[in-house]
Formats: structure tokens, C-alpha cells, sequence
């Protein structure tokens, strides 16, 4: 089914996982089934493991720009005025002004063709609607909408659908969904669980308290009759984890590109 109205509204990519992303007009497809240039660097600590908000908030008070090529990345704390610029070829600068930060030795891991997702199985972007951020908006009048889009980090946000739009995105259990947005081929896998991010406040890590059980109540609530309810084990889901097969490599998601089902 093709839908005339529903497209393509915004791209957001994540350079370094965690931190702050950058909203660009197109994006080409890797090799690896990713947006070029989301999620391609990572934090690690001495033992191998990831640093991000699942793990700490000291995530959120940090604040991260990059030029246009993704070569360089400003920080700074929410403290700081003044951003300091690192190279992402020479990384070790980088690695110890972080590590001062974390109060730990952490190191930035670079993998531009598969990133560093947290489902390798659902590795593709992840995506939302304009209209479900507004209804969640509905939902916690205190929360602008760009606090809403931080907080979920949505890839892709579609325009011109109703609330959960997405939701059609995805089918039954074990089913992989054919889509396309412009040109390129994607696969709906189902319904994304979310974790301890979305209810913090993405500039302090401030939680909100009870937003995680709110949020499942009011999403079971209204749940759109086009949403398969056997894919909410629980209802603390939004957007959508997707795929892209290796056909798509090479190809580019642009603003402005149609959505068809």
C-alpha cells in the first residue's frame, strides 16, 4: 500500500554513540546496512565495555557538535562555555579529555561500515513519527518537542501521518516488514523497548519519576487499532527498529522522500 501523504520529515545521525546528533538532508546507506556516519564511533572503558546513558547519566552533561564531515567534534560540559575541538583521526587528545570527564580511562572505538548499535539484529535506523512526538508532548505538557526527540533519538521522523503511524511499519511476530522510503528498502522488525534514557532530562539527567509507567499506559491506552498487540510484551515501546539489506548499500534516504507500504 502506498500512502501519497506520508514521507520522510528528518534525519537525525548519531556520530558518537550517546552524545548529541546532528540533523542532516540525506544520508547514504553502508556497506553494513547503516546510516552513513550514526553511531560510528563509541566510548569504552578499560574492560571493554560501552559508556552510554544505559550506564550513566553523565552522558547528558555533555554537549557535542561536529563539522560537516564528521572529522571533528566539539565538547564541552553543561558546565563549560567554551567547547574544546578534537580530531576523530587522532584520537588520543580526545580519549584523555574524556576520561578526565568519566573519572576513568575510556577510549573511542571507530567503525564506519556497522557502527556500534545496540541490536545487532535490528541494526537499521531507528524511526518515529512528527505527530507521536506531539502526542507524547500531549501526554507531559512540561516537555518541549525537541526534549521529546532527545530523549527518544529517533533516525528517521516521518510527516504527514496520523499518531503511531509507524506502528505500520512493523507486522506480526517473527515477520520482517518491506518498506521503502524514496528508494531505498527497509525492513520493520517490531515495536522498540526503550530503557532508562527517555525519562531523564537530556540536558541534566534529571529522571522524571514514573514516566516509564506512565509512558506504558498511556501508549496501551492509544494504541492505534493498526498496531499488532502481540508485539508489546509490555507497552514502554516506541518507534521502530528496522533493517536495511545489503541491496541498499550506496543508496540515499533524502528529506522530502515518500513513505510506501
Amino acid at each position: 500500500m502506498a500512502n501519497g501523504t506520508l514521507r520522510l520529515g528528518r534525519i537525525r545521525i548519531f556520530p558518537i554513540k550517546s552524545l548529541d546528533g546532528v540533523e542532516v538532508a540525506r544520508s547514504a546507506i553502508t556497506p553494513g546496512g547503516i546510516l552513513e556516519n550514526d553511531r560510528v564511533f563509541a566510548i569504552f572503558d578499560a574492560e571493554g565495555r560501552v559508556v552510554n546513558g544505559k550506564r550513566t547519566d553523565q552522558i547528558h552533561r555533555l554537549r557535542a557538535t561536529f563539522d560537516d564531515e564528521v572529522t571533528e567534534v566539539s565538547l564541552r560540559s553543561v558546565k563549560e562555555t567554551s567547547p574544546i575541538r578534537f580530531q576523530l583521526d587522532a584520537r588520543a587528545p580526545l580519549e584523555r579529555w574524556l576520561s578526565d570527564f568519566f573519572g576513568f580511562t575510556v577510549t573511542v572505538r571507530h567503525d564506519e561500515v556497522t557502527g556500534f548499535p545496540d541490536d545487532t539484529d535490528a541494526f537499521g535506523p531507528t524511526i518515529t513519527s512528527t505527530e507521536s512526538l506531539l502526542r507524547v508532548c500531549d501526554w507531559y505538557p512540561e516537555l518541549s518537542l525537541e526534549s521529546v526527540r532527545r530523549r527518544f533519538r529517533a533516525n528517521l521522523e516521518l510527516e504527514g501521518g496520523e499518531a503511531f503511524c509507524e506502528d505500520r511499519l512493523f507486522g506480526g511476530p517473527g515477520e520482517r516488514k518491506p518498506f521503502r522510503v524514496g528508494s531505498v528498502g527497509l525492513l520493520g522488525h517490531n515495536p522498540c523497548q526503550r530503557c532508562v534514557v527517555p525519562p531523564r532530562d537530556p540536558d541534566t539527567g534529571a529522571t522524571s519519576r514514573g514516566f516509564q509507567k506512565s509512558f506504558g499506559e498511556l501508549r496501551e491506552r492509544n494504541l492505534p487499532e493498526w498496531s499488532d498487540k502481540r508485539r508489546f510484551d509490555h507497552f514502554y515501546r516506541f518507534a521502530v527498529n528496522t533493517s536495511i539489506p545489503p541491496s541498499e548499500a550506496g543508496k540515499r534516504l533524502r528529506v522530502g522522500d515518500a513513505v510506501t507500504l
